[in-house]
């Protein structure tokens, strides 16, 4: 990848949970905020020091935002909304049936899956670029 991508803000990922929030409810705040800008830094990261796919990026978004923890509530819908909306930005428009999402982010959640699991289940569900 040549071009840098377009990333997401802490600002960009605290209104999308706070959008969450407001739908599905769940309590409100940020439990770590060092814990959310390190989650947010992994895919930079990975851009500068890797040869990173934007699936690996997006991976690295949900991964980063489940497994830190960073809110009070609402951390696995926040990751995947970060994922999405990283995919979105950077044109691999990603939908998958809810059912599915929800099994995988919850099994990431639990350990059961790990960051390259997520990649691939990215890759199999976006179309080429």
């Amino acid at each position: 990848m040549t071009v840098e991508p377009e990333w997401l803000t802490v600002a960009d990922v605290i209104d999308a949970h706070a959008r969450q929030l407001r739908v599905f409810g769940g309590a409100v705040g940020i439990r770590d905020e060092g814990a959310l800008e390190s989650a947010l830094a992994r895919p930079i990261n990975k851009w500068r020091y890797e040869t990173a796919s934007i699936a690996e990026l997006a991976a690295a978004y949900g991964f980063g935002i489940v497994r830190n923890h960073p809110f009070m509530d609402g951390n696995k819908r926040a990751g995947f909304m970060a994922m999405l909306a990283f995919l979105i930005l950077n044109g691999r428009p990603f939908a998958p049936h809810p059912a599915e999402a929800t099994t995988v982010i919850m099994a990431l959640a639990a350990g059961a899956i790990g960051e390259p699991d997520l990649v691939r289940w990215i890759d199999d569900g976006c179309p080429p670029a």
